[in-house]
């Protein structure tokens, strides 16, 4: 009679994710691209770059400005961190890392920023 292997246990998520926010230079208000996916931005406000990483935010920005897995605007006008927009809610798991980038973004956009996310 063969004896039968343990059912495998599930994987518990580990909240190790986080979303970061980085300043853009306003150089990148010059971008058409970006301009046309911003209408609603309000002359003066911050430029933003939204993202989420499983690494630190302060490596994941490292890695953006040595072009490592870099977005070319963070690469090109990324300026510093914005800790106080989010620190707050990190770390959490890859499933609301997802659903918190984005309320992230349109809450940012809603405020009259610029925003690019990937």
């Amino acid at each position: 009679m063969a004896v039968s292997a343990a059912p495998p246990r599930p994987r518990r998520r580990r909240a190790h994710y986080h979303v970061y926010v980085i300043e853009l230079s306003k150089d990148v208000l010059l971008e058409p691209r970006f301009r046309r996916c911003n209408p609603g931005y309000v002359d003066g406000k911050p430029c933003v770059y939204v993202g989420m990483t499983g690494l630190d935010p302060d490596v994941r920005f490292d890695k953006h400005k040595a072009g490592i897995q870099a977005n070319a605007y963070v690469l090109k006008y990324g300026l510093r961190l914005l800790p106080d927009l989010y620190e707050g809610f990190n770390p959490i798991t890859h499933d609301e890392a997802v659903a918190r980038e984005i309320e992230v973004g349109i809450d940012l956009r809603s405020a009259g920023m610029g925003v690019w996310q990937a």
